[in-house]
């Protein structure tokens, strides 16, 4: 299984009708209003990685989770405000005839919890499951069924198994309804986590004596919950952060976008010359290849390339304009290592106007979350030009109310406004306009210019 996946993580298993009835009658008392506070705050405890950390905005819970959380609130949660538990008040009716079959199963799961179980035999008509804990080694003896042909060997699940009344000497137990299927690492994995989280709170409270893995489990079991999640969480980052955008040419998208002012066009242009892992390269057929107009300097742009089999690649590219200094990389780490070359070749020299690192938003299928390769994404001119936008929008509509060097310190919209430096900022925004990236990248523009017109107080140009 792939943890970045939310589907096939989990199984369902039958469970006895009797063991069905008294779980049904526990969920109905958990569901009266008197409870319901305690009932949130059980579930909120158990699925606290998806409500606090952020994580839910990731990956959504899978419905075994949510489903063994319900289980923790049934019989491990103790009341804080000084309820019975919920196997206490079943126990303690009196009006209503609850069947003795039923009850007999209130002690056994009065002392179940949640476990890291490993298959050790299965018989030919899997028709029996043997299982050990990971935990303390404890053997359970459960129904084979589906379940024994859904487990394969060196996996191990995530569950809560109940003893059948009056078997708990031969460990004879019956599933609890659902179950996580985990690999052998990522369970010794959740394992770990957990038994580092125990050793904090030994350490924290001064006192190591939390019990034994029973005990523990019956207390804290909603930890291997955490771990859990923690897990999925992990996985799903670790399979977005090697995702490889991609344009329909199958070159690298640059993505990674920063945006920079200067006022030393030919320091910025010897700097970048010297630096050994930037090339020149003018974009055939861009008006920034077509020389200075107005008298202002000519636009120069510099790449990186990678080596990409039998070719090489582009993976960063600087366009140095009279005003501007536009980076654009393949990724975040590479736009970040930049980013730091630039500041120390160039220092005070350069002003930071904005960035974007974020990729266009997809819904991964699962089937790309579970693929062993890195997945590479085609990213169409139009995502292209409407990320671009959203960032150039900002940055620009900033930009007019920024002083400006070349404005001798005023604000673009300022110098607008009078009649000896309205030409001046014309000019400059005629240059951004030249140098767009949507142009470099598809040959249109990414942004109006006009707006940026318009908000500074000049006409607009005829498109």
């Amino acid at each position: 299984m792939k943890l970045a996946s939310e589907r096939g993580a989990g199984f369902q298993a039958p469970v006895p009708p009797s063991l069905e009835a008294v779980l049904a009658r526990l969920e109905s008392l958990s569901l009266r209003p008197e409870f319901a506070v305690q009932r949130e705050v059980a579930l909120a405890r158990a699925l606290r990685p998806y409500l606090q950390s952020g994580a839910g905005g990731i990956v959504a819970p899978l419905v075994q989770e949510t489903e063994l959380a319900e289980l923790t609130l049934l019989c491990d949660f103790y009341p804080e405000d000084g309820q019975l538990t919920l196997i206490e008040q079943l126990r303690d009716i009196i009006t209503e005839h609850i069947p003795n079959e039923e009850r007999v199963w209130l002690d056994p799961l009065k002392h179940s919890y949640m476990d890291l179980l490993e298959p050790t035999l299965s018989t030919k008509l899997s028709d029996a499951l043997s299982l050990r804990s990971l935990g303390d080694g404890a053997m359970f003896v459960l129904p084979g069924g589906e379940v024994a042909k859904t487990v394969a060997p060196g996996q191990v699940l995530m569950t809560r198994v109940i003893a059948v009344p009056g078997g708990q000497e031969a460990g004879r137990a019956v599933w609890a309804g659902c179950g996580i299927v985990l690999s052998s690492a990522d369970a010794g994995a959740v394992l770990e986590i957990t038994a580092e989280w125990r050793r904090e709170m030994e350490m924290n409270s001064g006192s190591f004596a939390l019990g034994e893995w029973q005990e523990f489990a019956k207390r804290y079991g909603y930890m291997l919950l955490w771990a859990f999640a923690q897990l999925r969480v992990d996985a799903l980052v670790d399979a977005v952060a090697h995702i490889r955008f991609r344009t329909p040419d199958g070159q690298p998208y640059l993505y990674a976008v920063a945006l920079y002012d200067h006022h030393e066009y030919r320091l910025f242009a010897d700097r970048l010359s010297e630096m050994e892992e930037l090339r020149s390269g003018q974009p055939a057929g861009s008006a920034a290849s077509r020389g200075p107009a107005d008298g202002v300097p000519p636009t120069l742009t510099w790449v990186q390339r990678e080596a990409a089999g039998p070719a090489e690649t582009t993976v960063a590219r600087l366009t140095l304009t009279s005003s501007q200094l536009i980076v654009e990389c393949d990724g975040p780490e590479r736009l970040d290592r930049i980013k730091h070359r630039l500041a120390a070749s160039l220092g005070f020299s350069l002003h930071f106007r904005g960035e974007t690192l974020a990729p266009p938003a997809r819904q991964l299928s699962v089937g790309e979350l579970m693929s062993d390769e890195s997945l590479a994404l085609v990213v169409t001119p139009d995502e292209d030009r409407a990320l671009l936008n959203q960032f150039l929008e900002k940055a620009y509509l900033e930009w007019s109310d920024q002083p400006h060097r070349s404005l001798g310190g005023q604000t673009p919209r300022h110098a607008a406004a009078t009649a000896e430096m309205r030409g001046a900022v014309g000019v400059l925004i005629d240059e951004m306009a030249r140098c767009d990236p949507g142009l470099l990248r598809t040959g249109r523009a990414a942004f109006n210019y006009n707006r940026l017109r318009a908000h500074v107080g000049l006409d607009e140009v005829p498109g």
